[in-house]
């Protein structure tokens, strides 16, 4: 059975949905036990609207630079403030439900601020990971990071993806049928 959307699904069925999102201090006590366990927590975020194999293969390189990967997800207001009034495309709820699906991740949670600042500065993550198209100098939390004996790390792109060019690409075809 097919759903148009996520709160459409009758709780039975939600069973074999993965959700990985949690609440801040669900995930500051699960990464507080990984802590003492001697793991590395690796943190990166962004609106992931439209999940593409650019996402995944990202998601799949910062999850190898540490034992957890948390991907903060910039919630639906956040997402209209940053990228304008038509976006996002999928709520922060599908998202969420999206990200949790991929074995690169293993824990999401949504921030509303404009940046992830407060959350990076809470969860303390021991590796920052961002896109090859930020400059050092430009990540949001790498002093907090650095400062507390952590690291940045840029990766990049796997080229040809973004979620504007897939927006753009739908428009034009559906322009161009109608």
């Amino acid at each position: 059975m097919l759903y148009s959307r996520l709160d459409a699904v009758p709780p039975a069925d939600l069973e074999c949905l993965v959700n990985k999102e949690l609440a801040l201090p669900e995930l500051l006590e699960r990464l507080t036990g990984l802590r003492r366990q001697g793991k590395r927590i690796v943190f990166t975020n962004g609106c992931y609207d439209l999940l593409h194999p650019g996402h995944v293969h990202f998601l799949s390189q910062a999850r190898q630079l540490g034992d957890a990967l948390v991907v903060g997800v910039n919630s639906d207001r956040s997402v209209r403030e940053i990228k304008g009034p038509a976006r996002p495309i999928l709520t922060q709820e599908e998202r969420c439900q999206i990200l949790s699906g991929l074995a690169s991740v293993d824990f999401v949670v949504i921030f509303d601020e404009p940046t992830p600042l407060d959350l990076i500065s809470a969860l303390r993550p021991d590796v920052l990971v961002k896109g090859g198209d930020w400059g050092l100098h430009e990540i949001v939390g790498r002093e907090q990071v650095e400062a507390g004996g952590g690291r940045v790390v840029t990766l990049p792109f796997l080229p040809g993806f973004s979620t504007s060019a897939i927006v753009q690409r739908v428009l034009d075809r559906y322009r161009d049928n109608a």
